[in-house]
């Protein structure tokens, strides 16, 4: 149970950022990444979507579970930059 309640503690703090700006830094394995840029559009039960900054107006989604297992990371630039200006940390808006 206690991972589940990680899992909802993680759509919890995604749904307070929806519609900002996020950076999503995936591992693709092999000792490959994807950092891509984006909006965090919708949070479903099970995964979230972001869409990308890309001239296609792409859609990717993740799972809550990739963040939880640290194949994916979450920052919120505008978060980050926020806090840098009133001298906090700035890991209240990461998971």
């Amino acid at each position: 149970m206690a991972v589940k309640r990680t899992l909802d503690a993680i759509r919890r703090n995604l749904n307070s950022h929806l519609g900002e700006r996020v950076r999503v830094k995936s591992s693709e394995g092999r000792r490959r990444t994807l950092e891509k840029e984006g909006i965090l559009e919708k949070t479903y039960p099970s995964i979230f979507v972001v869409k990308l900054d890309e001239a296609d107006g792409r859609y990717v989604s993740w799972s809550y579970t990739d963040v939880l297992t640290d194949s994916v990371e979450i920052e919120f630039p505008d978060t980050c930059e926020e806090a840098r200006k009133n001298g906090t940390t700035g890991a209240e808006g990461r998971d």
